[in-house]
C-alpha cells in the first residue's frame, strides 16, 4: 500500500466514512464490483452535436468548471468510501457525457493513484449521457468489449444508451459484465414501458447466446434499469428472481431485490425504489466454481454523506447535485450499489 492509499484510507476511517476489513480485495480473496448512476456528469464545454447546453456556464444550470471538479471529487470520495481502503476492481457508471469526463475522473480525483483504465464508446443518446466501465488491471484483465445498440422497433424512436458488454479475467476465470442504463420513465410509465421491455429482451438474448457458446460462463449485469425488480422487464423477460430458491433452470438472480421495503437506491415522490440492480446467472452463484458470489455479498451503499433530510417528506433522501434546476452541491440522485465476487 503506497503512502497516498494509506493517507486516503486513514482520512476516510477517522472521518467515520468507512470501517476497515470488509473488501475481499484486501486479502486477495475476491474483487468488489460497483455500480453508480452519478447524475449528469457533463463536461462544461459545449458539444454542438449534443443536447448539453443546460450543462454549460451559460446554460440554465450554470455548470461551471468549479462545480464540475467538485462533482468529480465527490464521485471519487464515494468510490473510496465504498471500497474501504481498496477501491473496487470494477466500476460501472451511467450518466457520463464523454471520455473527457472519465479521463478527469481517473486522473484528477481521489482515484488518480489507483490506475483505473476506461471502457467507453460514445453513443447516440440525444442528451449525450452514456454508460462506462472502469477497471483496475491488477484485478481485472481486459479481454474485449462490445457496445450493443438498442434499435427500437417503434417508428421515430429516439436513440437510447447502448448496453456496454465487457469480458475480462478475474481470479483466473472469465467474467462477462454488462453495464446498462435503460430508457427512463419520463413521458409516462406505460408509454415508455415497451422500450425497457425491448432492452430486457436484448440483454436476455445476450445472456443466452453467451451461455450457449460457453455453458460454464459467469455473467453479471448491472445498471440503472429504470424498472423495479417486480416489473415485467426484470421479472418476466430477464427472469431475474429474488432468491436462489425461486430460481428454475435458466433463471437469473436479482441480488438487490432483497432490500425491497428496507431501503432503496432512488427516492421518488417520498418512496424509495430499487432501480439500480445486479443480475447474475446461476454459474456465478455456484460456490464450487473458481469465482462465485452469494446473496449477502450485495449491498446498497447508503453512507450518511450521500443522504440528506427530506424537506417535505419523512426521513432522508439522496443528497443530489441539483434539486430541479437549483444547485444543491451534493453527490447524486441515486445511491451506489456493490457486490463482491469471491475466489475459491
Amino acid at each position: 500500500m503506497n503512502l497516498y492509499k494509506l493517507f486516503i484510507g486513514t482520512l476516510l476511517l477517522f472521518s467515520g466514512i468507512v470501517s476497515f476489513g470488509q473488501n475481499p480485495q484486501q486479502l486477495n480473496k475476491g474483487v468488489r464490483i460497483m455500480f453508480y448512476n452519478v447524475e449528469n456528469l457533463f463536461h462544461p464545454t459545449n458539444d454542438s452535436l449534443k443536447n448539453d447546453d443546460e450543462f454549460t456556464k451559460e446554460g440554465m444550470r450554470y455548470w461551471t468548471f468549479n462545480r464540475y471538479y467538485d462533482k468529480l471529487n465527490k464521485i471519487g470520495k464515494t468510490v473510496m468510501a465504498l471500497g474501504e481502503w481498496e477501491p473496487p476492481a470494477v466500476i460501472g457508471l451511467c450518466e457520463v457525457e464523454n471520455i473527457e469526463c472519465l479521463n478527469d475522473l481517473v486522473k484528477n480525483s481521489p482515484l488518480k493513484a489507483f490506475g483505473y483504465e476506461i471502457v467507453f464508446k460514445d453513443c447516440d443518446d440525444t442528451r449525450g449521457i452514456d454508460v462506462a466501465l472502469l477497471y483496475r488491471p491488477q484485478f481485472f484483465t481486459f479481454v474485449s468489449f462490445e457496445s450493443i445498440k438498442l434499435n427500437f422497433p417503434e417508428a421515430n424512436s429516439s436513440p437510447s444508451r447502448d448496453i456496454l458488454y465487457t469480458k475480462g479475467i478475474v481470479g483466473g476465470d472469465t467474467l462477462h459484465v454488462f453495464v446498462n442504463h435503460w430508457p427512463s420513465r419520463y413521458g409516462g410509465l406505460m408509454a415508455t414501458l415497451p422500450k425497457r421491455n425491448f432492452a430486457a429482451q436484448v440483454l436476455r438474448a445476450k445472456f443466452d447466446s453467451i451461455s450457449v457458446a460457453s455453458p460454464t460462463a459467469k455473467i453479471i449485469a448491472m445498471g440503472d434499469f429504470n424498472d423495479h425488480p417486480t416489473d415485467e422487464s426484470m421479472l418476466s423477460i430477464l427472469r431475474a428472481k429474488k432468491t436462489v430458491a425461486d430460481m428454475q433452470s435458466g433463471d437469473l438472480l436479482n441480488m438487490i431485490w432483497q432490500y425491497e421495503f428496507k431501503k432503496g437506491t432512488h427516492k421518488y415522490e417520498h418512496e424509495w425504489g430499487i432501480l439500480d440492480q445486479f443480475i447474475v446467472n446461476a454459474n456465478l452463484l455456484d460456490s464450487q466454481n473458481t469465482i462465485y458470489t452469494q446473496l449477502n455479498c450485495a449491498q446498497i451503499f447508503d453512507a450518511e454523506f450521500l443522504l440528506t433530510p427530506e424537506k417535505d417528506g419523512i426521513g432522508k433522501t439522496t443528497n443530489r447535485t441539483y434539486v430541479g434546476y437549483v444547485y444543491n452541491g451534493g453527490y447524486a440522485d441515486h445511491l451506489p450499489i456493490y457486490v463482491d465476487i469471491l475466489f475459491k
